[in-house]
């Protein structure tokens, strides 16, 4: 993984470096590249281990918007070179480009992979920002809920990544123009650092402004964790977020959820640690529907018989492409409404309100999901 990595990075470096030698005619290529490669492997890196420097804090902020930008930047650049090399190549075994291939050649197909890849970037990052409404309608056949309850469910906030807070007024205000009943969070509230957020008192004020008639409730996913756990676990109560560890409640009588903890929380949830799907179950009234809020929905089909519904995020279907091409061979189901058969339960996967990494979406949205129950 780390080869592939350098390797990507020295091979987009040695474009780049190409692109530039007929300006500067004495440059070495070879040395460009490796010296411009390795200030681009510090500029990611740099995003994902600033906590770890001794910096002020708004040199940490600004080298994570420095390496979110870059992570995506760098995808679609190593795309879009493989792809004029590529036609480059195929130009040349038919006899449309000369071989070897002349300078001024790859100097176009460079700058048309840079414009290519400034235009998705652009797009991508304005798609990211537009919030997308989408509705289901669950029917349980369970009397408990002969009157219709209005559920909101989002996922994967990722506060502390980049534009997170910027875009927190207005996801509230959208689930508060929804009028529920219950909303729910189905992980990933937080970025992997409690530190990363930039105005922890302001965010936990806007979360407080979620109105609903029977409350916030979430689940911890595989970000929700680390050494700033326990900061993390305090937010939320000041939030008035009822994060739900392995446990359930009943709401009003009518409806139960279930909250569970990720299975592979990176960093660990402090002392916290998944119990077993039977120990979780074991006092759970299941002549009511069952809601399970089970942030990966790798483990969907183990619910079978147990739960009516499982409300999942994690995979962002994506989030740019072709990240969705993979992420569909990955989990039993990575976007929308899955049922495996008539005894099994039936899944909502959401491919989250906020991004992680890159600040961009592309095939994919960001989006708000209404579930009508009944």
């Amino acid at each position: 993984m780390l080869s592939v990595f350098i390797g990507v990075n020295y091979y987009i470096a040695w474009r780049l470096c190409q692109c530039v030698k007929p300006c500067f005619p004495r440059i070495n290529v070879t040395i460009c590249s490796a010296g411009v490669c390795i200030v681009l492997i510090l500029v990611m890196l740099s995003g994902f281990l600033r906590f770890l420097l001794p910096i002020s804090e708004k040199v940490k902020h600004a080298l994570g918007w420095l390496g979110a930008y870059w992570m995506g930047i760098f995808i679609y650049l190593f795309l879009f070179f493989c792809a004029v090399d590529l036609l480059l190549w195929l130009g040349g075994l038919i006899k449309v480009v000369p071989v070897p291939v002349p300078s001024a050649f790859r100097q176009a197909a460079t700058l048309t992979a840079l414009v290519f890849t400034a235009c998705i970037v652009c797009y991508g990052t304005y798609h990211a920002r537009q919030i997308r409404h989408v509705t289901y309608d669950i029917s349980f056949g369970k009397d408990t809920l002969a009157e219709e309850m209005k559920l909101v469910l989002i996922s994967d906030l990722h506060l502390g990544a980049v534009g997170s807070e910027v875009r927190l007024t207005e996801i509230v205000n959208e689930i508060n123009r929804l009028q529920p009943d219950l909303v729910c969070i189905s992980g990933d509230i937080f970025d992997n650092d409690y530190r990363a957020i930039e105005d922890p008192d302001a965010a936990a004020g806007l979360l407080q402004g979620i109105t609903s008639k029977y409350g916030v409730y979430a689940c911890l996913g595989n970000h929700d964790a680390g050494e700033t756990a326990g900061e993390m676990e305090k937010f939320l109560e000041r939030s008035q977020v009822r994060a739900l560890y392995d446990e359930s409640v009943v709401i009003d009588g009518r409806l139960v959820v279930t909250g569970r903890l990720d299975p592979s929380p990176i960093g660990g949830f402090d002392k916290r640690k998944r119990r077993s799907l039977e120990e979780v179950m074991a006092d759970v009234d299941t002549e009511l529907p069952v809601v399970v809020l089970d942030h990966n929905p790798a483990g969907v089909d183990a619910y079978a018989g147990i739960a009516d519904l499982i409300l999942c995020g994690h995979t962002h279907k994506g989030q740019i492409f072709p990240g969705s091409l993979f992420t569909g061979m990955l989990f039993p189901v990575d976007y929308g409404y899955y049922r495996k058969n008539s005894d099994s339960p039936q899944v909502i996967v959401t491919s989250g309100v906020g991004t992680w990494g890159m600040p961009m979406r592309v095939g994919t949205d960001s989006e708000i999901v209404s579930i009508r129950l009944h």
